[in-house]
């Protein structure tokens, strides 16, 4: 691993910079994942959804709560937050917020719970959570267009990037297995985002990739500028949207 890659774990900064990219190219989460959520809690009153990004995952929780509190330690990801009137957003810590005692009748986290340091964000979930809340988490890794596709991608950008991911990131690739969950876990489905994406759409998901861009500023954009050229040879017309499915792992349980 480089130095520069040892470096990759100051998540305050991590995902400042190219916050419009992050927000405009990130997959999609499905309705069915919001409906089985909602699913699990008994009450319906307020939802908080921790690093909330650009509040991807409180817009389809605020399809089923009557307010959600939507929180991220990065004030440029809440500048190109999404809006709805039921989704208060504030700049916070996931460990440490100013949230009421038994607030919450729902916990939410979208790929960022591998970012916390859990012996002070479990404690911080209890507190602000009601008796028999429900706590959710998830997050995906890889996707998949074809296997033609997927090889390129797989030689070109990703083993190029391998040494740029925090190590944090590694939860992600386990399906968050290796995470010590605290709460009484509940059988989830599985859940797959599937998206339809033309040539630029697909290369602008992997360049919001964290390790995509330390590498980057590390070596440059020539690997991924000649990738780009790779696919785009088997791509075919490169406004024709292509099915992408990204596997999806969520985990809940109950307070």
């Amino acid at each position: 691993m480089t130095d520069a890659a040892k470096t990759i774990n100051d998540t305050s900064s991590l995902f400042n910079d190219k916050s419009e990219l992050y927000a405009s190219s990130r997959p999609q989460y499905p309705k069915e994942l919001f409906h089985f959520i909602a699913s699990l809690s008994a009450e319906h009153q307020q939802a908080w959804d921790c690093a909330t990004g650009n509040g991807q995952a409180a817009l389809g929780l605020a399809q089923h709560f009557a307010k959600v509190q939507a929180s991220d330690i990065s004030q440029n990801q809440l500048g190109v937050a999404f809006k709805k009137d039921n989704i208060y957003y504030s700049q916070q810590s996931a460990e440490q917020t100013n949230f009421s005692d038994n607030q919450f009748d729902l916990v939410n986290v979208a790929q960022a719970l591998h970012w916390f340091d859990l012996e002070k964000f479990w404690p911080e979930v209890q507190r602000v959570t009601q008796t028999n809340a429900i706590f959710v988490a998830y997050t995906y890794a890889w996707s998949n267009v074809n296997a033609q596709i997927d090889s390129l991608v797989l030689e070109s950008i990703n083993n190029v990037i391998e040494p740029y991911w925090a190590k944090n990131n590694q939860h992600c690739v386990n399906g968050y297995q290796n995470i010590n969950f605290p709460f009484q876990q509940i059988k989830t489905p599985a859940f797959t985002l599937q998206n339809h994406w033309n040539l630029k759409e697909f290369f602008n998901f992997l360049h919001s990739w964290s390790a995509t861009r330390r590498c980057m500023q590390d070596c440059g954009d020539e690997f991924f500028n000649s990738a780009k050229l790779k696919v785009a040879k088997i791509w075919g017309d490169p406004q024709q949207k292509k099915l992408i499915n990204t596997p999806l792992t969520v985990i809940a349980g109950k307070l």
